[in-house]
């Protein structure tokens, strides 16, 4: 580099600041020294309405003139290129949509102000659902401006009318990632796989239609989702632009050739092709950009590739955020997120939200987890170089975008997101050296997808035009010196020329500090900040100033301790040379960079692939980092629910010590559903939670915490956990409960798992013990594995009827309590199969109370007045148990034909096991008539 380096005070560099008032303004217009004439101007400031739901309000901007400063001799300083683009862009943009005609108020501003938008056509109610969306993306100098996890992502949702109603279609774009999903599905009257995949995409902004949300004739799916997403902006987009064919013709557009195959699987999907067509061209409106000709990977997701998890059961289980504290990382994304790159971050996140159902598919992940457990080697390589990585789908994003105004801000994104893609190009040999010995077959996959010769065509193309110590680094004075000399020299004599004046303006900078610093004796520095610009540092006591005071030439002065930060005016006027000079070189560069960039986006392909790949390995890396910190197993997929020696991940992370191992029951289709008596206790919910924590582990290709895990595949998991009611939506304990309850029944299959932890405890008894029993007759007669822990000791003898069903209790302990001369019971970790053999729990603890012993006593003799009348028409007959010892043998039976791998002589010993066990049943049966007389 031409330039020597300065230190600079500010690591990092803010994002640029965003109009709130006009979202796709870029800052003010510069001048960059090309000659325009004046008949390019548009003569009057265009007032367009939009189809969008509200207004954005307008505001004054006023045109730039020249600014101060020198300009090189050989370029003149005539009107601002960039205005000349903008006032194109926003007229044309502004008659391409038909809006309205220009307001003669405005005839005396040649520049346009931000467009107006009033109600949609048809909707002039709903006006309070709209709020303008800033731009997202790379900020001029830093990548990291914008959070990961940060709400980037706009949704377009349409449903069909008249007998298509429930045929949901949905487009959505992350604006920090150039990919397209489209889904269309169908969806019942609770639309429960809609509001499950909104909260999944954690939307910035959700489009609809403005017939849909009428005032006093609104759909139910439009008042469901405003009442789930009561923080997300809403939009109204009047009817016409969800059009199906001009979606089509999108996607055509703009998808790239080897994800050409979507237009196959969507040709006959109208909704989603209408929702994409609203999408794309809000999209257009907002960011005023378009997306450069095939450059956007699209493709189409069906509502069967994952499992279904609903936001209460997220919440509860505590996958994304902690219950207690939002800002702790206790939560199953803590303990498994050793990301290094924010992509790798974000495939993370939605692969906990939406686990994998493909057997194989999971399979090759655990298999590469395995690989990288085993060789050190390749798990340190893949790591170093993983973590080089920038976020290369944000960078994609900001590449594919064509500004439809070019601003200083617009060239310096793509100035910097170029240098970006190299650095980014450069780490693609690394990557192959560091998979070149891995045996995996994914590994192997996406070893060969490093291959791809385009890889070396566009860094090639690259290096032709960007010098080749020109690369990502730290600190804004130093990426602003990147961007400054990226291009190489003699392309653009007018660059060349520009460049040398820069020089000289920050030479002139650093030699002004040193005259001051001699002038007045004090250990003066050259410093840098994005905001200030070139400012001066000094760190002294301020016992050593004369008169304990800095000259009065010093202004704008701050301290902190004894470091000293102020400028001077004549700083401030060379600060000003500096950043016109600077802006020039930007705008010569852009030119340059822009035409580069038209030659990549045919090869732009590679770039998706490459991206994908570093955002699994990375996951993998991270499932693999996290078996190195605990003794994590491989998990089985087989048909049972089995695990043992198991603990809770989450618990693991918060305590000192490693968590006692609980026991998790064994389920199975002959025993899918578990009932768990017994007072409302701590460790049932720890069991429950470590259940599906595990089971969404397994599935998205991680190991496990256990000694030992098999899990049969979940398509959906359900949890009823909480017991608090919701102020929110007026929903009293009880109500909750019911409306929890009444979705899981509305959309469980035999491929679900169930976790229900007390439910009827906002009602009387009787009608709690109804609804239990109700609810437990609708699950037992589908396969799905149920966990219900409940204090109704009741709902126990319901396998009297069922034989899958398997009455789980904990065991106790009598202790002596000194201090009362009374005897305690302890509950311990230990789940047993059976009935407990601990009769009222809740009399013995409020024994050891103040309850008054009389009190106590009555209590006694009611409740057993009480349970001899209902167990007296709760007797298993000898019938019974016998029925329940075929089904169990038979269910064992088809377990191990599907799933056996014993050899020949350990299968026949254990047949000969399993016929023991079930004729040791019979006995049992003959003494069931007499088992309740003595209770």
């Amino acid at each position: 580099m031409l330039r020597p380096e300065i230190s600079s005070t500010s690591p990092s560099v803010p994002a640029a600041s965003q109009s709130s008032a006009e979202p796709w303004s870029q800052g003010p217009r510069y001048n960059f020294g090309l000659q325009e004439t004046p008949q390019s101007l548009p003569s009057a400031k265009a007032s367009a309405s939009t189809p969008w739901g509200t207004s954005g309000a307008a505001g004054d901007r006023s045109s730039s003139s020249s600014l101060p400063g020198p300009v090189p001799s050989a370029l003149p300083a005539p009107r601002s290129y960039f205005e000349n683009k903008r006032s194109y862009a926003e007229n044309t943009f502004a008659s391409n949509f038909n809006f309205g005609t220009s307001s003669s108020s405005a005839r005396d501003n040649i520049y346009p102000q931000t467009l107006k938008t009033p109600l949609s056509a048809g909707n002039p109610q709903r006006s309070g659902y709209k709020s303008w969306t800033p731009q997202m993306g790379y900020s001029a100098t830093s990548s990291s401006a914008v959070s990961v996890h940060s709400p980037s992502v706009i949704v377009a949702v349409v449903e069909g009318r008249g007998l298509a109603r429930g045929e949901i279609g949905m487009a959505s774009i992350d604006l920090k990632s150039p990919q397209i999903i489209l889904s269309q599905f169908a969806d019942n009257t609770t639309y429960a796989k809609v509001i499950t995949k909104l909260k999944i995409l954690s939307p910035l902004e959700i489009i609809m239609s403005n017939t849909a949300c009428v005032v006093g004739n609104s759909t139910k799916l439009f008042t469901l989702i405003t009442e789930n997403f009561k923080n997300v902006n809403f939009t109204t987009v009047q009817r016409k632009y969800f059009n199906e064919t001009k979606g089509l013709e999108y996607i055509e557009q703009l998808c790239i050739a080897e994800f050409s195959t979507v237009l196959m699987e969507v040709q006959s999907k109208y909704y989603c092709l209408a929702a994409v067509a609203a999408l794309l061209k809000y999209v257009e409106f907002i960011q005023n950009s378009v997306y450069a000709p095939k450059s956007l990977k699209i493709c189409f997701q069906g509502s069967e590739q994952t499992a279904m998890i609903d936001s209460s059961s997220a919440q509860n289980l505590e996958l994304l955020v902690n219950i207690q504290d939002s800002r702790n990382n206790h939560t199953l994304f803590g303990v498994l997120n050793y990301t290094k790159t924010p992509g790798g971050s974000r495939r993370l996140r939605s692969n906990i939200l939406e686990p994998l159902v493909d057997i194989e598919t999971i399979n090759m992940r655990l298999d590469c987890v395995q690989e990288l457990l085993q060789d050190e080697e390749l798990f340190f390589g893949l790591q170093s170089v993983i973590a080089r990585f920038l976020d290369t789908e944000q960078l994609l994003s900001v590449l594919v975008q064509i500004p439809k105004q070019d601003t200083v801000n617009a060239a310096e994104s793509k100035i910097t997101n170029l240098i970006y893609l190299k650095h980014t190009l450069e780490l693609v040999d690394p990557l192959k050296i560091a998979l070149k010995n891995c045996n995996t077959p994914l590994l192997r996959a996406y070893y060969g997808s490093l291959e791809d010769k385009r890889f070396g065509i566009i860094l090639e193309k690259i290096k032709t035009v960007i010098n080749d110590d020109a690369r990502y680094m730290k600190g804004c004075l130093n990426m602003r010196t990147q961007k400054c000399y990226a291009v190489r020299s003699n392309i653009n004599e007018f660059l060349d020329i520009a460049r040398r004046t820069y020089t000289e303006i920050v030479d002139d900078i650093a030699g002004m500090i040193s005259q001051l610093a001699e002038k007045y004796s004090l250990p003066l520095r050259t410093s840098f900040s994005s905001a200030r610009g070139f400012f001066i540092q000094m760190t002294i006591d301020c016992a050593a100033l004369p008169n304990d005071q800095l000259p009065s030439e010093f202004i704008k002065i701050s301290k902190v301790k004894n470091s000293y930060s102020f400028t001077s005016a004549d700083l401030i006027k060379m600060n000003e040379r500096c950043q016109e000079s600077l802006r020039e070189i930007y705008h010569m560069t852009y030119m340059i960079v822009c035409k580069l960039l038209s030659e990549i986006y045919e090869h732009i392909h590679c770039l998706y692939k490459l991206s994908d790949t570093v955002s699994m390995l990375d996951m993998l890396l991270s499932f693999a980092h996290a078996c190195t910190l605990s003794d994590y197993v491989r998990p089985e997929f087989t048909d049972p629910l089995a695990t043992k020696q198991g603990w809770h991940p989450i618990l693991e992370r918060i305590s000192v010590e490693k968590p006692c191992c609980q026991p998790i029951p064994y389920i199975t289709e002959g025993s899918n559903f578990l009932i768990i008596p017994g007072p409302k206790y701590e460790w049932e919910i720890h069991i429950f939670k470590q259940i599906a924590l595990c089971q969404i582990m397994a599935q998205i290709g991680s190991y496990v915490p256990a000694e030992y895990s098999s899990f049969r595949i979940a398509e959906q998991i359900f949890t009823r956990i909480s017991t608090d009611d919701d102020i929110e939506t007026n929903s009293s304990t009880f109500m909750k409960e019911m409306k929890e309850i009444a979705y899981i029944l509305h959309n469980v299959n035999d491929k679900s798992l169930i976790l229900i932890d007390e439910l009827g405890r906002g009602t009387n008894t009787e009608e709690g013990i109804g609804i239990c029993y109700a609810v437990c007759e609708y699950l037992l007669s589908l396969k799905a594995f149920t966990l219900f822990a409940t204090h109704f000791l009741e709902l126990c003898h319901i396998d009297a009827m069922y034989p899958n069903v398997e009455n789980m209790h904990f065991e106790v302990q009598h202790v002596k309590n000194t201090s009362r001369n009374k005897e305690a019971i302890l509950y311990t970790y230990k789940l047993s199969k059976g009935f407990t053999e601990e009769k009222n729990y809740g009399l013995k603890a409020a024994e050891v109370s103040s309850l008054p012993p009389s009190i106590v006593l009555d209590a006694k003799e009611i409740t057993t007045q009480i349970t001899r009348q209902i167990l007296q028409y709760q007797r298993s007959t000898p019938e019974m148990e016998r029925q329940r010892a075929v089904y169990h043998l038979a269910t064992r039976l088809v377990q191990t034909a599907r799933n056996s791998r014993l050899d020949p002589d350990s299968l026949r010993t254990y047949l000969s096991n399993l016929k023991k066990k079930y004729e040791a049943e019979f006995p049992k049966a003959e003494q069931v008539s007499g088992r309740t007389e003595e209770e």
